[in-house]
């Protein structure tokens, strides 16, 4: 499952290059789009696709797009956990699922 290029940003991330994107729709069936989630990929050799739940409230009010902000720094820091986790990023396979709201609250993330 590759992102689109369209609407996606690059971040380099301990000298390695990816791509994100927040979206509204789902990027696999476990995800239930209740909160804000981002996609990440290899920039040069996409394998398998992180996907990142913040545990934050996804926002559907266009007025109140401030709640759904996905900083770089926030995508870095998802980036190096799902890799301490075992994440692949060039290699192929289904959707990484990272949590954050279950590694805040000290469950284990999906």
């Amino acid at each position: 499952m590759a992102l689109v290029k369209k609407g996606s940003r690059r971040i380099v991330v301990d000298g390695v290059a990816y791509r994100w994107r927040t979206s509204r729709k789902h990027w696999c069936c476990d995800y239930d789009g209740g909160t804000l989630a981002y996609a990440v990929e290899h920039a040069d050799r996409p394998g398998t696709t992180l996907v990142v739940e913040t545990g934050r409230p996804f926002v559907q009010e266009p007025r109140l797009l401030p709640a759904e902000l996905v900083l770089p720094g926030e995508v870095a820091a998802g980036i190096r956990a799902a890799r301490s986790r075992g994440w692949r990023p060039d290699a192929p396979g289904s959707p990484f699922q990272l949590r954050l709201s279950a590694a805040r609250d000290g469950s284990e993330p999906a």
